[in-house]
């Protein structure tokens, strides 16, 4: 195909697999676009040639390119209007600046302001290649994510699960091939990363979504009940058993049952886990007949059970029988700054939809401050970060100065002074200094309630209090 020529549509045969990429040269030289043109299909790709951004542009609004070659110096609008277009009109297309030797501080000012690449003139055969193909594969990889986010909004209506990361893109892609079975999934990833609305996800995706998805924090009920909960108890059963009580797996049945925290349960307790898995039959705590019970179960937890197992902590056969499948959530500081606006956008989306109200506008500064920050506390975290920031800004927009401290990189050391009265009660002294812990174990749970001297039980329960306190409906 000529250079000049019209892009064809692409064919169903073509499509099947990776058709050529097409490009656009965008040089007010001719005889330089033409060069280029003819290398990238020596390589073999589809080119077409602009001489100018406005010819670019008319051929950007007729025909559809996956990577953009410009110069960056052309009379009248430069490359750098054309990056700004493709940018606001077409992220997802990768933008390359073609620039000779003496503007190469200016392309490298172009690639932190969201260029993806730049070519020193005159170019390399060989470099050129490889540029065309991590950019394609950028392109391509981005075509995948919204393809995968497209068919797990349309599958999956309830909740939303938000980011394009190359590691949340594993997720979905987990997801869509185990949610249709009845295999058992273990979800793996730090507190606050998202591990029960994965699970919601695999429940709603399955046969078995117009039954019930039954919930439950293992680590957030006694020992003592929690056998009582999982399995129920006949009238009797034990002091204040008055009435007899179907347990979660009864509720469960024919559902999915999502077992939280499931690194915290005792080895009894997991002995008759592995039973019931094993014989789909629970027997109630006191009874002495035993009933089927049909459950698909979704565990999840933050500990590495691995090291578990080793220890002695968890039985072996009954971590094999729960990971048939793993989902591992990645924290949010690794999932890259493009997941961190995804995810301020749809809190903000939501906060719109919840009031009626229109959503303040983050401003750059706070949103410098947002991606920069670490995250302990992951997901979770940022919800309720842009929660407080939402009630604290003003004038329709967040500023730093409607984020927490700690996003400045300010330490927040409990103050054991107040200014009003001298002192505060102890239960708020106590509560600073929790905080405190727990930022200092980046969220871990676990890895605070070592540091305080106490469970990781109890650390939950005053998490659950907190919680009532501040949200009394």
């Amino acid at each position: 195909m000529s250079a000049n020529d019209s892009i064809p549509p692409r064919s169903a045969a073509a499509a099947a697999g990776h058709p050529p990429a097409r490009i656009l040269v965008v040089d007010d030289d001719l005889s330089v676009a033409q060069v280029i043109a003819h290398m990238a299909e020596e390589l073999g790709h589809v080119t077409a040639i602009a001489g100018s951004v406005d010819d670019a542009l008319s051929r950007l609004a007729r025909d559809s390119f996956d990577v953009v070659l410009t110069d960056l110096s052309m009379p009248g609008r430069s490359g750098l209007d054309l990056l700004k277009h493709v940018q606001a009109e077409s992220p997802e297309i990768p933008v390359v600046l073609i620039t000779g030797k003496g503007a190469i501080d200016t392309a490298m000012e172009a690639i932190k302001g969201g260029a993806y690449d730049y070519l020193a003139k005159p170019p390399q055969l060989e470099m050129l290649g490889a540029l065309l193909r991590r950019a394609i594969e950028k392109k391509r990889m981005a075509e995948e994510v919204r393809h995968l986010q497209r068919e797990v909004s349309k599958r999956l209506p309830a909740g939303e699960i938000i980011g394009s990361s190359p590691q949340m893109l594993e997720v979905y892609k987990i997801l869509q091939r185990v949610a249709p079975s009845r295999t058992n999934v273990l979800i793996l990833g730090e507190s606050g990363t998202g591990k029960e609305l994965v699970a919601r996800k695999l429940h709603e995706r399955s046969p078995r979504h117009a039954e019930r998805f039954v919930a439950v924090n293992v680590s957030a009920i006694p020992e003592g009940l929690l056998e009582s909960e999982m399995f129920g108890h006949v009238r009797g059963a034990f002091t204040g058993a008055m009435t007899a009580r179907r347990g979660l797996f009864d509720e469960a049945h024919r559902g999915t049952l999502f077992l939280d925290e499931i690194g915290d349960l005792s080895l009894p307790l997991q002995a008759k886990l592995l039973r019931v898995i094993q014989e789909h039959r629970i027997k109630p705590v006191g009874g002495n007949e035993e009933h089927e019970v049909d459950v698909r179960l979704v565990g999840a937890t933050h500990r590495d059970l691995d090291e578990m197992v080793q220890r002695g902590l968890f039985r072996e056969d009954l971590y094999y029988r729960l990971n048939v499948v793993s989902i591992s959530l990645p924290p949010l500081r690794e999932r890259g700054a493009q997941d961190v606006e995804m995810l301020l956008e749809h809190f903000l989306r939501e906060y719109e939809q919840e009031t009626g109200k229109t959503s303040p506008r983050v401003s750059s500064e706070a949103f410098r401050l947002l991606k920069a920050y670490a995250w302990p506390g992951n997901v979770r975290e940022l919800e309720n970060v842009l929660e407080r920031a939402v009630l604290m800004s003003t004038h329709g927009f967040i500023t730093p100065e409607a984020l927490p401290p700690r996003l400045h990189g300010i330490p927040q050391a409990p103050a054991l002074l107040a200014p009003e009265s001298g002192f505060v009660p102890l239960d708020a002294m106590i509560e600073r200094y929790v905080q405190r812990v727990l930022d200092h174990a980046k969220g871990n749970r676990t890895r605070a309630a070592q540091i305080l001297g106490i469970s990781r039980r109890t650390l939950h329960r005053r998490a659950e209090r907190r919680r009532r306190t501040d949200d009394p409906e």
